[in-house]
């Protein structure tokens, strides 16, 4: 047994001086095939960790949310029947340490105040965002505990050789059971984000690094049997297995399919060419569990490597998710009364309206979004866009006895609403094809899948205050009207309600008029409702006129947001809660004004609305 080794050239290669006679030299053969060297116990036990460690978070948010439901629950009931100014209990804090808990970690980007806005190198070049400062406390222990497992290792072995398998055994096995939540954390379908109440955008988050751990892994895994193939039988060994040993190349295939979905996956490379990012990443993912199925089933163990059912599972996850995606598309779209068309309309400043008229009843709560596609616009793409009306038609029926008469309307379909900003891409292909036909709107054959999300509720709140910047009005528009029907009906302890919305031109305010107008008429809205608009690039002095001088006021110029917020919180009434749906930029400004108000003992909630990709 030999601490050194020296390769000369794939001739004669040695070790510690003495030549190696190749495939048979006990010092190396044994460990570049098989679990020759691995240390199976260990790795299951890390196995194991890794999975409680994850199970308990989960189960600390699932506690966490379950505590937050109740509450909210009980706040409803107390709060929905009283004035806002007898809500006083749940406006101030009843636990002094949240606000503290609320500042500097749970609303805290991770340096100063920017989480949401990107990096943006030139108009080409985006480098993505930060992550939240408790976000990188869950990331930075997901990190260094996978590190720890990989480098606990018998580091007195003094056979380099037999050392590198047991790495080689640690990296694949940490590799592929990261997989299992790396594809469960990937899909729209992800039953916990209904659980736990988490969104997408966050799980998106965690997909996008646990896949760069299992990548980096990977590449340990395939350098360290490389290492010991070199030294049994050189380079020339190597290419013969990646060639024509099914375990070898099959396990080759797959990750170099996952090193070049990494790649591709670099944030400048991902925001340029988007959409060819998606299919290709479909495609790689796909490549990489066939592969690494094939690798651990062809092993020369009797029912190949112990990780086979994890392979298994993981191929079965998401075959189950795109199946749920497919059947979501159909019921939605298509049913006895025909399929699903949309009517896209050209707005001012680059964007469309855009209604869909579905051929069955769809259930749409406040804040859901849907995937939409278009036959006439890249129909195998789709993309998530907020739901900013929705009606439901219905179907006269003639009462034939006294006992139909609740029964003279039946729900034969619903009619969604979104407006998409065109930005390039889908997008702007989508607002082009809407120009063509000049002032006309054009109609054609589309998909809607979902409704996804939805799972924040605004209802126990006496106190909303709504930001939006251009298009994300969208989001909140459907809490509006969620809102003021509740407060008409006494269902929800809404008592003032503020919006904030910031637009460039002031002809982006067609975008939404017909659900505005709509608004604007709904009874019970001038009690509770205040909406503030600003122009930041008016055209004329002229434009800047409010349409309701108790109601609705337009102003100029950029809102300076920590003013703004501080006068609503000093007109508190009850539990106050703030969100934001717009760009990176607002977003960063609105959560830095709800963290400066974290100083008084109030309740003030923040909630961003966001699809970082």
């Amino acid at each position: 047994m030999t601490s050194s080794f020296v390769p000369t050239n794939d001739i004669n290669p040695t070790v510690g001086g003495l030549p190696i006679v190749r495939g048979s030299n006990p010092t190396i053969a044994p460990f570049n095939t098989g679990l020759n060297g691995v240390n199976q116990p260990v790795n299951f036990l890390f196995v194991d960790v890794l999975w409680w460690s994850l199970g308990i978070l989960a189960l600390v948010v699932l506690a966490i949310r379950l505590i937050e439901l109740a509450w909210a629950k009980l706040r409803l009931v107390s709060a929905m029947s009283v004035d806002g100014e007898q809500q006083t209990y749940w406006k101030l804090t009843q636990w002094s340490w949240m606000p503290g808990i609320k500042k500097n970690l749970l609303y805290a980007p991770l340096w100063k105040k920017r989480h949401n806005r990107g990096f943006q190198l030139s108009s080409a070049i985006n480098m993505g965002t930060l992550p939240s400062r408790f976000h990188a406390l869950i990331l930075g222990a997901y990190l260094a505990s996978n590190l720890a497992y990989m480098l606990v290792l018998n580091w007195g072995n003094k056979n380099r050789f037999e050392l590198s398998a047991e790495l080689r055994g640690r990296s694949g096995t940490l590799a592929l059971v990261n997989m299992v939540p790396l594809i469960i954390f990937a899909g729209r379908n992800n039953p916990l984000i209904g659980w736990l109440q988490v969104s997408f955008d966050t799980y998106n988050l965690l997909h996008r690094w646990m896949g760069r751990v299992v990548v980096f892994e990977t590449v340990i895994h395939f350098g360290a049997w490389a290492y010991v193939q070199i030294a049994d039988g050189g380079w020339n060994s190597v290419k013969h297995k990646v060639i024509y040993d099914v375990f070898i190349t099959s396990g080759t295939v797959g990750s170099l399919a996952l090193v070049i979905l990494l790649v591709l996956s670099f944030s400048p490379v991902r925001h340029a060419f988007y959409e060819t990012f998606l299919n290709t990443h479909i495609l790689l993912a796909l490549i990489t569990f066939i592969g690494t199925l094939i690798h651990c089933a062809s092993a020369t163990i009797p029912g190949g490597l112990p990780q086979v059912p994890w392979i298994v599972a993981i191929l079965v996850l998401w075959m189950l998710e795109r199946t749920a995606r497919m059947l979501r598309l159909f019921y939605c779209n298509w049913s006895s009364r025909g399929y699903s068309e949309a009517i896209v309309e050209p707005m001012p400043c680059e964007a469309c309206r855009v209604t869909i008229h579905l051929p069955r009843h769809i259930d749409v709560q406040p804040g859901q979004h849907a995937y939409l596609r278009f036959a006439g616009v890249c129909p195998w793409e789709s993309h998530p866009f907020s739901i900013a009306w929705s009606e439901h038609r219905h179907e006269a029926i003639l009462p034939t006895d006294e006992k139909d008469k609740n029964k003279l309307a039946k729900p034969i379909g619903t009619t969604l609403s979104f407006v998409i900003s065109a930005q390039t891409g889908f997008t702007r292909q989508l607002y082009d094809k809407a120009c063509k036909a000049g002032t006309r709107a054009v109609t054609m054959r589309a998909a809607v899948e979902g409704p996804y999300a939805g799972h924040h509720t605004l209802d126990s709140y006496g106190h909303c205050v709504l930001f939006a910047g251009a298009s994300g009005i969208t989001h909140q528009i459907s809490f509006l009207k969620h809102l003021i029907d509740g407060f008409n009906a006494g269902t929800v302890a809404t008592r003032r309600i503020t919006l904030v919305w910031i637009v460039r031109d002031y002809d982006a305010l067609e975008w939404a008029r017909p659900f505005m107008d709509q608004i604007l008429r709904m009874p019970g809205r001038r009690d509770i409702l205040r909406i503030k608009v600003f122009v930041t690039r008016p055209k004329s002095a002229s434009q800047i006129q409010s349409s309701s001088s108790t109601t609705v006021h337009i102003f100029p110029g950029r809102p300076n947001i920590p003013m703004l917020l501080s006068k609503e919180v000093m007109e508190q009434m009850g539990a106050m809660v703030v969100t934001v749906c717009g760009p990176g930029g607002l977003a960063d400004d609105v959560r830095d004004a709800v963290r400066k108000e974290q100083d008084e003992r109030q309740v003030i909630d923040f909630i961003e609305e966001s699809f970082t990709w």
